[in-house]
């Protein structure tokens, strides 16, 4: 019987003028055999932490892109995962946050230290490169995720241009 660590996370679907996706590979430091996979920004919820604090925290620790809480806006998705990570077991509640940029450099001098050891790099995708790939992804219907959210999801756009 698997023993999950119970996770709240939230995740930033950033995508830039082009409706390019940002997304980074990483790797399961305690599973490295199980080779890469590509992920939005994001992560665990500090204590205390609602979801669009954490969403905008971890966006300016991951990408180097400060918003507000009221940049975030409102969730465009939720799920439950439950994952392998570094030698723990995980079921994540997690929502998702749409954030459009006209562009970004992205910035990882915010990377703890965990990240430091299991990410390798980042790119931004198109909408037809991460349908036609053979690469993994998670999550695992980011394409259809991502369709459905820049039909319906806020127009806005953040007027930083990084």
């Amino acid at each position: 019987m698997t023993v999950y660590t119970p996770r709240r996370a939230a995740r930033v679907l950033l995508v830039d003028a082009a409706g390019r996706l940002l997304l980074f590979r990483g790797v399961d430091p305690a599973r490295p055999e199980h080779g890469r996979w590509w992920f939005t920004a994001g992560g665990g919820l500090d204590p205390g932490e609602t979801y669009a604090e954490g969403a905008a925290r971890e966006l300016a620790e991951e990408t180097g892109l400060r918003l507000s809480v009221a940049e975030i806006g409102e969730p465009v998705h939720a799920d439950l995962i439950e994952f392998p990570f570094d030698g723990v077991w995980y079921r994540q509640e997690q929502q998702f946050f749409l954030v459009r940029v006209a562009a970004h450099e992205v910035d990882t001098a915010g990377f703890n230290e965990i990240e430091r050891g299991s990410v390798d790099g980042h790119r931004w995708w198109s909408a037809a490169e991460l349908a036609g790939t053979d690469e993994r992804y998670y999550p695992q219907d980011l394409p259809q995720l991502l369709a459905r959210v820049l039909a319906d999801g806020p127009a806005r756009t953040s007027g930083a241009a990084c």
